[in-house]
């Protein structure tokens, strides 16, 4: 279908599109749909346990034999900050009295763990065909063990510069992940992400950086965007937000109807919602104390004080502190099963291209 066959061969698919590992909005289900529909369905590992990774590749691998991807975080974990917890705590003191709740109670832990020996056992027992990381790369030795099960290895850069320091570590295909992206950026070198190029402006540049093949990422929702993309010189897709609108993302209904009324300019980075910056839609408490916050707790734990404010507006049908995660196109999004959306995304793009 497409005249660049340079991801296809490397990950053993049909397509060359990757369905976006997105940690909370989808697992086994949408990974599976993508891959028998000739895509790389992912399915993201950062918030599971062992148990929960061996059971959701379970299911997978009963639902296709085709090429699958397992995602991970590959952060430092953050230094305990009690100071910054209870700063945080302050500045949301008033929302948890609003909503009747106790402030000084304690509240659930970040659960987004990074890559490390028990996880890399689990590669090395499931032995996924590709393995893709988020924040970088983990340590030689863990790579190397990574490298060894016959995984192709895959990483997220935000600028030209993480992409050929990703290249000089051996990876086989880079994301060029652009500002526009939903969800976390995958910054590792530079966190400022007011420096940031866009989808346009990165994906050519990265292209130009290294010599494997470019997977172009953010703001890609359509035919149109993909076409563009392998325009710009990327030899395939990362595809998110899309996938959200299909029945198989596990997003709330919340979520949804925040989907369904999403605008171009409707989304922000914050990290409010982790302590690391995030593409969401808008809502009160990105508003009203961000989008980016000083007081937000370093990356995993801002979320935590946020857990119970959550719980007590959804019951109320509100989304005021929830993470809406979505690029800014969302708004051409599609509802449709995951599947038909892989292979009408892939039908359409081949034909523009081929124009």
């Amino acid at each position: 279908m497409f005249n660049d066959t340079r991801l296809t061969e490397l990950l053993g698919t049909e397509l060359p599109i990757i369905q976006a590992p997105m940690a909370g909005a989808q697992g086994s289900a949408m990974a599976a749909a993508a891959a028998e529909a000739g895509g790389l369905g992912s399915l993201p590992c950062a918030m599971l346990d062992t148990a929960r990774m061996r059971a959701e590749m379970g299911v997978i691998r009963q639902r296709t034999q085709k090429p699958v991807n397992m995602n991970f975080f590959c952060h430092t974990p953050a230094a305990p900050a009690p100071e910054a917890q209870r700063r945080w705590r302050t500045v949301l003191k008033p929302y948890y009295e609003e909503h009747g709740l106790d402030a000084d109670a304690d509240t659930p832990a970040p659960n987004r763990a990074p890559f490390d020996t028990v996880a890399c056992e689990i590669v090395e027992e499931l032995r996924p065909q590709v393995v893709s990381f988020h924040f970088g790369l983990p340590e030689k030795a863990l790579l190397d063990r990574v490298r060894a099960t016959g995984a192709k290895i895959i990483s997220s850069a935000t600028t030209a510069a993480e992409a050929r320091w990703l290249a000089e570590r051996g990876c086989d295909a880079i994301i060029a992940q652009g500002a526009e992206a939903g969800g976390h950026r995958g910054v590792f070198l530079d966190i400022d992400i007011s420096r940031q190029p866009g989808t346009f402006a990165l994906v050519p540049q990265v292209v130009d950086a290294v010599d494997v093949p470019v997977i172009a990422a953010g703001g890609i929702t359509d035919a149109r965007g993909i076409a563009a993309a392998f325009m710009l010189g990327a030899a395939g897709v990362q595809i998110g937000t899309a996938f959200l609108f299909t029945p198989e993302a596990t997003i709330s209904d919340l979520h949804r109807a925040a989907l369904d009324e999403a605008a171009d300019d409707g989304t922000a980075l914050t990290n409010i919602f982790s302590g690391r910056p995030a593409r969401g839609l808008m809502n009160r408490v990105m508003r009203e104390h961000g989008p980016m916050s000083p007081d937000a707790p370093p990356f995993p734990t801002a979320g935590g004080a946020l857990v119970p404010l959550k719980a007590a507006a959804e019951k109320q049908g509100k989304a005021d502190f929830s993470s809406l995660w979505a690029g800014q196109a969302a708004a051409l999004g599609r509802k449709m099963e995951t599947g038909e959306l892989m292979r009408m995304l892939a039908d359409q793009a081949a034909a523009l291209l081929k124009a």
